[in-house]
């Protein structure tokens, strides 16, 4: 079987383009050829000038990574819906509810909002909402297969797309199979956040509430560290509000956590298993996005969260998108997100009983055993087979 893949692929800096290579590498391994016509190309126009040059004819499906803020993948099925009506569709949707969740462009006079301070190019994105979402209805019922993460994402999906249940299908975040490495000594007891960092992810509700934990359990200060680990694609990192680094660099002192929290930024790719397994618990202090929240709920998962499971690690998780679900097999547990407060209990209940990191890690090697990306590539071409297979 040919498969033409549509998606961000490394050196790109997201958790969609490494989850692309993988399911790539691991199809391939599978004996399917896996085209990418589209790799390398960022620009719009060229990408349909790609499309519209590309010989079709070879190929029996293609498949689709949509989320991250991107475009051009929703875009491009959008073409092929209509110039290669013939083609069986399929993509994984990261962000579900919604497949792109804004326009790329704007049409007038609303392009006109987008030039002017905030908030009004945001009123622009919402007022072009209902024909963004008639949008993605149409492209969404065309496709054979919609997969999601998670069965909350899929529910939520179908439900807001208006799709047929067989068009939605679950395939959960594939894992890299790791070798086991038994949890390190309990003291002190280590704490990893690991992902890109920029603005949203709730690192500084992390600080302030291990800031807060220690206050209340001094005792216990020279028993816990903290590393911040992850990618710093400059163009979130260095954002108009800023430099986040620094930020977080000022808010650390400020907190008194100079001597509690380590840094291993722009991490590379070999280093992850390593870094993930010399730590006892990650923790991903997520948050929804309020903008977001005008135009739908967000119920994807979260790339760290594989890596968690794939090294054998627990995790506190905020219960922001569908977290909750992750960590249902008792490999973690979540707090409310936002709420500083309560992410502090969590830590205080690690920290006075550490051995819960022991009982959450066995569980996640479990779930990362049952997830590796051998077995979903499996799940994925029995998918496509049947895609195949169905009338036009």
């Amino acid at each position: 079987m040919r498969i033409a893949l549509l998606a961000p692929l490394p050196p790109e800096q997201t958790g969609i383009a490494d989850y692309a290579a993988h399911l790539r590498s691991a199809l391939r391994e599978r004996g399917l050829e896996v085209l990418t016509p589209l790799e390398g190309c960022l620009d719009l126009a060229e990408q349909l000038r790609r499309l519209q040059a590309f010989d079709w004819r070879g190929v029996d499906l293609v498949h689709a990574e949509l989320g991250g803020g991107r475009f051009a993948e929703f875009q491009a099925l959008d073409y092929l819906r209509r110039a290669q009506p013939q083609l069986p569709l399929t993509a994984t949707v990261h962000d579900p509810e919604r497949l792109i969740w804004r326009r790329a462009k704007l049409f007038f006079p609303l392009t006109l909002l987008e030039r002017l301070p905030h908030p009004l190019p945001q009123a622009a994105a919402l007022l072009a909402d209902p024909l963004t979402l008639y949008e993605e209805r149409r492209l969404a019922k065309s496709m054979r297969r919609l997969i999601t993460l998670t069965r909350l994402g899929g529910d939520c999906l179908r439900q807001r797309m208006g799709l047929k249940p067989e068009q939605v299908a679950v395939i959960a975040h594939g894992n890299l199979p790791i070798a086991p490495v038994a949890l390190p000594p309990l003291q002190p007891l280590r704490l990893l956040y690991f992902g890109f960092i920029y603005r949203g992810k709730g690192i500084e509700d992390l600080l302030q509430a291990l800031a807060r934990s220690l206050s209340a359990h001094p005792q216990c200060r020279g028993q816990v560290r903290l590393t911040l680990a992850g990618g710093t694609a400059p163009e979130m990192t260095f954002d108009p509000a800023g430099n986040y680094l620094e930020g977080l660099r000022q808010l650390i002192t400020t907190l008194h956590l100079g001597d509690v929290v380590d840094w291993q930024l722009d991490l590379p790719s070999a280093d992850i298993p390593h870094t993930i397994q010399a730590h006892h618990v990650m923790v991903l202090p997520y948050r929804e996005s309020k903008k977001l929240g005008f135009l739908g709920q967000m119920r994807g998962t979260s790339g760290a969260l594989s890596w968690a499971n794939a090294c054998g690690r627990g995790v506190i998780t905020s219960n922001a998108r569908a977290f909750a679900e992750e960590v249902a097999g008792g490999n973690g547990i979540t707090y409310q997100q936002g709420d500083i407060a309560s992410l502090s209990d969590a830590l205080n209940r690690l920290i006075l009983d550490p051995q819960q990191a022991r009982q959450w890690a066995d569980h996640a090697a479990d779930i990362g055993r049952q997830r590796q990306w051998a077995s979903t590539a499996q799940r994925f071409a029995e998918l496509f087979q049947a895609a195949v297979k169905e009338p036009l």
